[in-house]
């Protein structure tokens, strides 16, 4: 049999690259260059399978990780460069014994990955976020930034919604804890997730979304499209667009908060805050839209608040002292993820935001997770209105429905 180079080249020279080919056109030119090859040489069933998935792989998918990026499993891969491929699977990082043939084979991947997403990424614009088919999101950076090759991350999302009933079977938190962010979600409390990098920010998010009453009209606002909210029938979904190379003005989340306030929104979910964007966050969840989610990095529930802050600050003139009172007023409870060493996630702590004192802004815990591993209750809520208006007026709605 050709060595497989030889055999894509000439694939490719069969396929109409100028226009976009559907995928029943290339399985079928696949197919006859497979019978062909399969007339000059001998091929098993097998043989010829792995043969026709492998170039389909390389001119349509991800080539040689379109295996790992199949497996349910595999939550992470990395590939520096086009040799040295990491993946990570249960928690724990490995080698991948695969690798490209050459940079540019991986090179095509990413130009196919930006291609489908309009983005663009060469060296005049090194860096790209981006995101595949399925959710996944796609971090690259190029030469020259990136010194020994092209480097891509993808980090898999599950194909279902993780909900929060599983994240209990899991031991990410105690049931008790869930019916309590259950009733703050339904009852119009505005939270923040946080966390370090890969320890379920989304995931966690996606989980609170499915408390969201279906008959609100939701707006979603993300760098990349991830978040996967069930159940909402009035939903909008926003994406954040970078300044391309022909023209395109950028669109950033600064812009995208300021266009959803027009939408009439009942509540606003940003994916997450990274920037100046913060005090546009705090400016919308103090202007009437009680409920609101978000997440952002942080080492700590406390952690949380000041990074708030100083966000905040880079888009904004206002006083540090104004900014705490906005936060204070328009946030009422943070959530702080962590990954232990077998990559477990798990919610460490959720606290309160009970006001600013001395000029800082107060958080008290309600749950820490104890020496013995397990989540405690540590404290009562504090700002109870909304939670017993909540109460009363779904006590009512039951006595309505047994009469």
């Amino acid at each position: 049999m050709r060595n497989f180079e030889e055999l894509r080249r000439q694939l490719l020279d069969r396929l109409d690259t100028g226009r976009e080919l559907e995928e029943a056109e290339i399985r079928e030119a696949i197919d006859n260059l497979v019978l062909e090859e399969g007339r000059t040489c001998l091929l098993s069933l097998k043989e010829k399978t792995e043969l026709r998935n492998a170039l389909f792989y390389s001119v349509r998918g991800l080539d040689v990780l379109q295996e790992l990026a199949e497996d349910p499993q595999v939550t992470e891969i990395m590939a520096n460069g086009c040799r040295n491929i990491f993946f990570e699977k249960g928690g724990v990082i490995r080698r991948w014994d695969r690798g490209f043939s050459s940079p540019e084979r991986l090179e095509d991947v990413i130009q196919q990955i930006a291609g489908r997403c309009n983005r663009t990424v060469n060296e005049q614009m090194p860096v790209m976020d981006a995101r595949l088919a399925d959710g996944s999101r796609v971090n690259v950076v190029m030469r020259p930034v990136a010194l020994d090759g092209p480097v891509l991350t993808i980090r898999k999302f599950p194909d279902r919604p993780m909900t929060m009933d599983r994240l209990v079977s899991l031991g990410t938190l105690t049931r008790e804890a869930a019916d309590f962010l259950r009733e703050l979600v339904e009852a119009g409390y505005t939270i923040l997730v946080g966390g370090g990098t890969s320890t379920g920010k989304t995931t966690f998010l996606n989980a609170l979304s499915a408390f969201i009453p279906a008959d609100e009209r939701i707006v979603t606002i993300e760098d990349n499209a991830e978040l996967q909210l069930q159940g909402i029938e009035n939903l909008v979904r926003l994406e954040a667009r970078p300044e391309s190379l022909q023209g395109g003005r950028e669109i950033s989340i600064r812009d995208l908060i300021r266009t959803a306030l027009r939408m009439r929104p009942n509540r606003i979910i940003i994916g997450e805050v990274r920037g100046a964007e913060a005090g546009d966050f705090l400016n919308c969840l103090n202007t009437g839209h009680e409920g609101s989610l978000g997440s952002a990095h942080a080492n700590s529930i406390q952690d949380m608040a000041g990074r708030l802050e100083m966000m905040a600050l880079m888009g904004t003139r206002l006083p540090a002292e104004v900014i705490r009172r906005q936060i204070a007023a328009g946030i009422q409870v943070l959530i702080h993820l962590e990954r232990d060493r077998e990559g477990r996630r798990k919610v460490e702590e959720i606290g309160e935001i009970t006001g600013v004192q001395e000029g800082e802004v107060q958080v008290a815990s309600l749950y820490r997770r104890a020496s013995t591993g397990e989540l405690e209750r540590t404290g009562e809520l504090q700002r109870r209105r909304k939670l017993e208006r909540y109460r009363d007026e779904k006590q009512k709605a039951e006595g309505k429905n047994q009469i």
